[in-house]
C-alpha cells in the first residue's frame, strides 16, 4: 500500500503526537507521498508565523523527505469530474481538498488524514487516520 500525506498529519508529527508517530513506524517500508497542495498549505504556515525561517526550514526538510506529486492534466481532469459530482449532489468540498482527493485517485494512493469528514463521500478515495487510535 503507498500513502498520500495530508498536511495535517505531518503537522501533528512534527509536534510530535504519538499515534501518528506510531503508524509513521507501523508503515516505515511503504510509499509516502505528499501533495503539492499540501506542500502549499505547509509553506503557506511557515510564511504566516513568528519563526519564519525555522518553520521553512522544517518544510524544506520536509521536500526531501517525501516525493511531491504535482498536479497534473490527469489530476485536473479527475478534480473536475469530482467537482461536479458533488456540486450535483449539493456536497461542497474546498476546492484544495478535491485537488488532494484527485491526487490519490489519480495515482492509487491511500489518503492519510485527520480531516475525515472533508473527504467523506469521494467515491472511490480510500482514507485513513493516523492520528486517530482506531
Amino acid at each position: 500500500m503507498a500513502f498520500l500525506i495530508d498536511s495535517d498529519i505531518l503537522i501533528y508529527s512534527l509536534k510530535g503526537e504519538k499515534q501518528v508517530a506510531t503508524n509513521f513506524l507501523r508503515h516505515e517500508t511503504e510509499a509516502k507521498y505528499i501533495s503539492v497542495i499540501s506542500y502549499g498549505e505547509l509553506l503557506y504556515g511557515a510564511h504566516n508565523s513568528q519563526k519564519i525561517e525555522k518553520n521553512l526550514a522544517v518544510v524544506y526538510k520536509l521536500r526531501n523527505l517525501f516525493r511531491i506529486i504535482n498536479v497534473d492534466q490527469a489530476v485536473i481532469e479527475i478534480f473536475a469530474k469530482l467537482k461536479a459530482q458533488n456540486r450535483k449532489v449539493g456536497q461542497i468540498v474546498d476546492d484544495m481538498d478535491l485537488m488532494i482527493a484527485a491526487t490519490a485517485l489519480c495515482n492509487n494512493l491511500t489518503l492519510v488524514t485527520n480531516n475525515e469528514k472533508h473527504f467523506k463521500g469521494i467515491s472511490g478515495l480510500l482514507v485513513t487516520n493516523w492520528q486517530s487510535s482506531r
